[in-house]
């Protein structure tokens, strides 16, 4: 039972740093706010992002792997299919945006330019996709708790 305590605790821990680091992104990722402090925090702020939503899929596995209901509960439901595709779906999503923060941070370093206002508006229209697919994994998870699916 401490096993399973531990491993929700982390769990909603990496869930909560994932999207408190998303929610930054979304922030900071503004043309009208954009300097050279804000590209290197972008950066940095995407790494953790990423960091942290690698956290929520090693311990959402540990929680099918090890936690009370098993694995074949788990992994019978397809609510969990949903959950991941998902989670998938964010994961692709996020590769442009990283992609350019780190673009953004090497011409930044390289020449002091900063990007253009079409190319930001750009990478936040995907970070905001994201950022509003993401609450909808808590609802299927509440679901697949409950044993619905």
């Amino acid at each position: 039972m401490i096993l399973e305590s531990v491993l929700a605790y982390l769990h909603i821990l990496a869930i909560l740093t994932m999207v408190v680091f998303l929610t930054s992104e979304a922030a900071l990722c503004r043309s009208e706010w954009l300097n050279a402090t804000v590209v290197e925090r972008l950066a940095k702020v995407d790494a953790i992002y990423g960091i942290s939503a690698l956290t929520v899929l090693a311990t959402g596995i540990a929680r099918t792997v090890w936690g009370v209901k098993g694995a074949g509960w788990y992994w019978h439901n397809p609510l969990l299919y949903v959950k991941l595709g998902l989670f998938i779906a964010v994961g692709l999503l996020s590769i442009r945006p990283t992609l350019a923060f780190l673009r953004w941070r090497k011409a930044l370093r390289a020449s002091g330019a900063l990007p253009g206002t079409e190319e930001v508006t750009r990478v936040r229209r995907l970070v905001m996709v994201q950022a509003h697919i993401v609450p909808v994994i808590p609802l299927a998870a509440v679901f697949l708790a409950r044993g619905f699916g």
